[in-house]
């Protein structure tokens, strides 16, 4: 299985990073001009964690972000659904807390955690509203959600150039850099399917979270969307 489809079938969105995550790290710096770190640590201070606090970092891939999160003194845990992802987070994070789980069936008790977080990975999860109701299960009363997730930039004009290096220039940059193309082929048409800002705010919001706010980064490439569990 070289690429998933829009349909997001977790066995098939498994599948597809299972076969990019030897590079995946990598592939992402080099496709986001180095923009994932400073997206990194947005998420990591929009969450506002204290020493002792338990916080998920769901889609955590290889666990590079958890470590991020985990600079704050609080116990960062990762999970993803991708055992490849995992596997070489393993072996390269060794003492980072990994763990396989679908996001739609957390493997977490309720009330578990003092705040979650999921950086690109929402738009992969098959029912989204879903995935956002589990995430609250998980979270205690009154514990924060920060999502991190590509969007839609605000300026018409940079919205135009930037959709030509998603669908063109991002493709072929992945051809010569990742080790399964086609994957980052699906990618770009996810990204360009994927909710606006104010879309995504209403969708958290009647999924049971409450304070819901946003703020753009990188002129709306990507967004950051907060809220709280009631």
């Amino acid at each position: 299985m070289s690429r998933a489809d829009l349909d997001k079938e977790p066995h098939e969105i498994a599948a597809m990073f299972d076969g990019v995550a030897e590079h995946y790290d990598r592939t992402n710096t080099i496709l986001s001009f180095g923009q994932d770190r400073s997206w990194r640590k947005a998420t990591a201070a929009a969450l506002h964690l204290k020493p002792g606090e338990k916080v998920l970092d769901l889609g955590a891939g290889t666990g590079v972000s958890t470590v991020d999160l985990a600079r704050s003194g609080a116990y960062a845990v990762g999970s993803d659904i991708s055992l490849g992802m995992l596997g070489v987070g393993r072996r390269v994070r060794p003492h980072v807390p990994l763990v396989a789980g679908d996001a739609l069936a957390l493997p977490f008790a309720d009330n578990s955690f003092d705040a979650v977080t999921i950086s690109f990975a929402l738009r992969n999860v098959q029912d989204t509203a879903a995935g956002l109701r589990e995430m609250a299960r998980v979270t205690k009363p009154g514990g924060r959600l920060v999502v991190c997730e590509f969007s839609h930039p605000t300026l018409a004009a940079f919205r135009k150039v930037y959709l030509t290096y998603l669908m063109g220039s991002l493709p072929a940059i992945a051809r010569k850099v990742a080790s399964n193309p086609d994957a980052y082929v699906y990618l770009a048409e996810s990204i360009k399917a994927w909710h606006d800002q104010r879309s995504l705010a209403g969708l958290i919001a009647e999924s049971g979270w409450g304070q819901v706010k946003w703020r753009n980064l990188t002129g709306g490439i990507a967004a950051l969307h907060r809220a709280v569990r009631p």
